[in-house]
């Protein structure tokens, strides 16, 4: 079965007949080209497919997309603005918390969604705000020194 959702996605409009059992990553990578949303585990367990829905962090992998009718979803795409990287983009690259880049895109959503609750994070609540975000390149220190500096850098 399929159905109509409106959604909202990266501040642009959109309406378009879903499967009820398309995932929601599947629905931005595939129908949106929407391809900085990874698909890692495939079963909500290492937060490469992290994207904000109504500005809180989810494992895309796991939601359904019909359940995001009516939704504001924010994908990686979202969060450069006129060319330029949003706080979090460029402190993850001066900082150097990026390494191969697979788990990048969920771990600054995941991010994101922590900075606005949060904007003065302490190392504790970065940590847990990441937690559902694997990153086997590197022992998270400089994935955590890029939030703290993206949060100095708002302030």
């Amino acid at each position: 079965m399929k159905r109509l959702i409106r959604l909202e996605i990266n501040g642009r409009k959109h309406e378009d007949a879903v499967a009820d059992n398309l995932l929601l990553v599947d629905y931005l990578r595939e129908a949106k080209k929407l391809t900085g949303t990874k698909k890692g585990c495939d079963g909500g367990e290492c937060g490469a497919c992290t994207v904000l829905i109504d500005g809180v962090a989810r494992p895309s992998c796991i939601t359904l997309a019909a359940t995001c009718d009516g939704h504001k979803i924010e994908t990686i795409e979202g969060q450069a603005k006129n060319g330029r990287l949003s706080a979090l983009q460029r402190s993850f690259h001066e900082n150097l918390g990026t390494q191969c880049g697979f788990c990048t895109p969920g771990m600054i959503m995941a991010a994101e969604a922590l900075l606005r609750q949060n904007p003065e994070p302490n190392e504790d609540a970065i940590r847990s705000a990441l937690g559902g975000n694997l990153c086997r390149c590197t022992g998270y220190v400089k994935i955590i020194k890029s939030v703290r500096a993206a949060a100095g850098a708002k302030t």
